[in-house]
């Protein structure tokens, strides 16, 4: 599916979009202890990741697009690459169920810097903050799956659950990424 010039509407999650396949980029995830270190978040703040304390929720996405600003090249043949508003939406709208569920920290992460991530948590109406691995320190020293895409290291598309600090469950791949909130939320369901 190609969208005519300066008409690309994020909301949108086009039909027959590849679906990722399990690389086994995450699967030494499970169990690691978070770096120390902080990450800038759209909130002004800077985030420790390994010193929250409780659960704490990151789903990871390659980058958001702007309404009426063309994707990069290819950006729809990509398996696992559209998707990431819907994602963040699916968050935003399932927040209130997440907390209800003991999650004391959500997060969004990717490696577009806070500014550029601003936009995106204001319009979408956020109501957690974003995190900039911009300078893929985080993404470094997780060993976290990455693709290349006109010029940009971006991150592949997954969700961490993290507890006092540690991944208990890294869901990846993530499809279709607008479900992405409501299985998460399956999973802590279960594991209660």
């Amino acid at each position: 599916m190609t969208e005519a010039p300066g008409t690309h509407d994020p909301m949108v999650l086009p039909p027959n979009i590849p679906v990722p396949q399990d690389d086994g980029g995450a699967r030494h995830l499970a169990g690691l202890r978070l770096p120390d270190l902080a990450l800038p978040a759209t909130d002004g703040s800077a985030v420790n990741l390994a010193a929250l304390k409780g659960r704490t929720v990151v789903y990871i996405y390659p980058r958001t697009g702007v309404p009426g600003v063309d994707l990069p090249d290819g950006w729809n043949d990509i398996p696992g690459a559209r998707g990431c508003t819907p994602q963040s939406c699916s968050f935003r709208d399932h927040f209130g169920e997440l907390k209800r569920l003991g999650v004391a920290q959500l997060y969004g992460l990717s490696t577009q810097d806070s500014a550029y991530q601003q936009e995106a948590a204001a319009r979408l109406h956020l109501p957690f903050p974003i995190l900039s691995d911009e300078k893929l320190v985080l993404t470094k020293e997780l060993k976290l799956p990455t693709f290349i895409t006109s010029g940009m290291t971006l991150l592949k598309r997954m969700a961490l659950i993290i507890d006092d600090g540690v991944i208990a469950k890294a869901f990846y791949p993530v499809f279709p990424p607008d479900k992405n909130a409501e299985e998460v939320i399956a999973w802590i369901q279960a594991s209660r």
